[in-house]
């Protein structure tokens, strides 16, 4: 049935960052594991269509939590290493004083097919929702919701920060622990990475806001393909300003096999405190994935001002 409740505009703000935010998850699990058509997600599930696993990546309305299982399998990962992200998300959806999940999520549905990149476009997105269905009174906003009947998921240490549409973890939870891929051979036969150590920065250092340090990771060239003109390839935003900045390719000095090589950067810290994730994926010369199946190299700072960088 169908319910009234006073959300602010801080609230519809909230809403829609949380919405969007948990659809760069999506966006950047599926881009870890090398964008798969969605005809070819559907069918690792069996359970979902490429429509709705599509709709789940748009940021127009937060998936349920059966969608989210159901994607996030068809990536080859753990759905319990997204529960919490997902009540979080869902605990930010919830009109607030509701007592119930906010199973505003999406429900999980069947359509029929569309096309790769089509579907039918609801007005769902959290703009046009609150242009569509909101009556504003100063700085109150009445809104029409669904609701339907549960128990209220915790509220999490997971959040949205407001200057941008990426979620963000808090310094509790570092280190943010890694996914695996699906098993796929890697672009070159023969071609092997083995992860050494970090020179610098290891996980959770802490540094302070606003600052220029250099990040510095070894490996070593366990296959028999020489690497020349490889290179990290960030997969995350860089332009964010509450984010740690890198250049969007880290060049990689050429390695013979059997050879260790240090990869470098120089990270600049945001003013605002918080946990800097960053993720990067190994590229040949062409700029295809040279290793699909193994997980994003990454570094994860705390940056709260009171650190000082090794």
């Amino acid at each position: 049935m169908a319910c009234c409740y006073l959300r602010t505009v801080d609230d519809i703000r909230a809403r829609a960052e949380a919405i969007e935010g948990f659809a760069t998850i999506l966006r950047e699990l599926r881009s870890a594991v090398g964008n798969p058509p969605f005809r070819e997600m559907s069918g690792r599930s069996g359970a979902i269509s490429h429509t709705t696993l599509h709709e789940a990546t748009k940021g127009n309305r937060l998936p349920s939590w059966e969608t989210t299982v159901e994607f996030v399998k068809a990536c080859g990962a753990d759905p319990a290493a997204y529960r919490e992200r997902w009540e979080s998300a869902n605990q930010a959806v919830r009109p607030a004083g509701a007592g119930n999940p906010a199973a505003h999520a999406e429900p999980a549905v069947t359509e029929p097919p569309a096309g790769e990149e089509g579907g039918r476009r609801r007005l769902t997105h959290p703009a046009a929702l609150a242009a569509a269905v909101v009556i504003l009174t100063g700085a109150a906003v009445l809104t029409v919701v669904a609701v339907n009947r549960g128990s209220q998921p915790p509220a999490q240490s997971l959040h949205v920060t407001a200057t941008s549409s990426v979620v963000a973890f808090s310094p509790a939870t570092c280190p943010v622990p890694a996914t695996n891929p699906p098993w796929a051979a890697p672009l070159h036969e023969g071609d092997k990475a083995e992860f050494v150590e970090d020179v610098t920065l290891p996980d959770c250092t802490r540094v302070g806001a606003g600052e220029t340090v250099t990040k510095v990771w070894r490996l070593k060239n366990a296959g028999s393909v020489p690497w020349k003109g490889y290179s990290l390839r960030r997969l995350d935003p860089t332009q964010q300003a509450d984010q740690c900045q890198t250049i969007s390719d880290v060049p990689i000095a050429d390695t013979q096999p059997g050879e260790t090589v240090d990869i470098r950067t120089d990270v600049t810290t945001p003013r605002k405190p918080g946990l800097c994730y960053v993720r990067f994926k190994m590229v040949d010369a062409t700029g295809a994935i040279v290793f699909p199946g193994s997980r994003p190299i990454n570094f994860q700072l705390i940056v709260d001002g009171s650190g000082s960088p090794p």
